[in-house]
């Protein structure tokens, strides 16, 4: 299966050396040597004869992204990563939910750091995935050069892969505005001394800031950024134990966490 958007080609990789260029192309990206790559290439081939889908982004004959899933229980499948050069993210999350439909899926899981607001906002906002599980240092340390020093906390979404994609869930929780979250009272503080989340009167919704960006604050200051991560961890755990859920992120930084009908993934 090949999808074309804007000159980009996405096809589903089966060969040898197609998982190797893959392989590569994460190790990139995370910031590993080449031999000592985030996924191997056998184990992608494996996946592969499993049943999963490698799917690669070609610029022309360039990889320029890629995308591994699974299947799980329940007609629900399961992203293990996706990377893809700016501008292509979305192309290549589409090829994975036609992928998964094609074959009776109804829902696709993945995770990600909540820290990275950028990436919130994609998969939160562009795809209309929600937050539907918060994971305290899910995999342990990380020797990468993206997240070592750090805990990995991770957030689990779940995208409605039958819903239309033109009207993202988090339209319904559009009423919390920035006014709403000014006028909220602030119920934590930071560790640069400014509020980190605010939690509306009604209790219908809390707000949370993450850095600007945690990746160049790490690499900078791996102490201080650890002191965000437990900061934001303290806010996520309790309000996801109350039965909130993280449905937006904000332009300049801030989760948007309400109370939503769906149950933990």
């Amino acid at each position: 299966m090949t999808l074309t958007v804007t000159g980009v080609g996405i096809r589903t990789v089966h060969d040898v050396a197609g998982l190797a260029a893959v392989t590569d192309y994460f190790s990139d990206v995370w910031q590993t040597p080449r031999t000592a790559p985030p996924y191997p290439a056998e184990v992608l081939h494996s996946l592969v004869h499993a049943g999963g889908a490698v799917h690669a982004a070609y610029d022309g004959t360039r990889l320029a992204g890629a995308a591994v899933a699974v299947f799980g229980p329940y007609r629900d499948t399961y992203s293990l990563v996706a990377a893809a050069d700016q501008g292509l993210g979305h192309a290549v999350k589409r090829a994975q939910r036609a992928w998964a439909l094609d074959l009776g899926a109804r829902t696709m899981r993945w995770t990600f750091d909540p820290l990275v607001g950028r990436n919130a906002r994609f998969n939160l906002v562009k795809l209309g995935a929600t937050g539907t599980e918060y994971l305290v240092d899910f995999y342990g340390p990380m020797a990468d050069g993206v997240n070592d020093g750090d805990e990995s906390d991770r957030l689990t979404v779940t995208w409605d892969l039958t819903a239309d994609p033109t009207v993202p869930p988090a339209a319904a929780y559009d009423v919390y505005d920035a006014r709403d979250r000014a006028d909220a009272p602030a119920s934590h503080r930071g560790p640069d001394g400014e509020v980190l989340a605010r939690r509306d009167l009604d209790d219908r919704a809390v707000w949370c800031r993450v850095p600007e960006d945690v990746v160049r604050l790490r690499a900078a200051d791996p102490v201080l950024a650890l002191r965000w991560r437990y900061a934001v961890r303290e806010v996520f755990t309790a309000a996801f134990a109350e039965g909130f859920r993280a449905v937006g992120m904000s332009r300049d930084g801030w989760y948007t966490l309400a109370r939503t009908t769906e149950g933990t993934a």
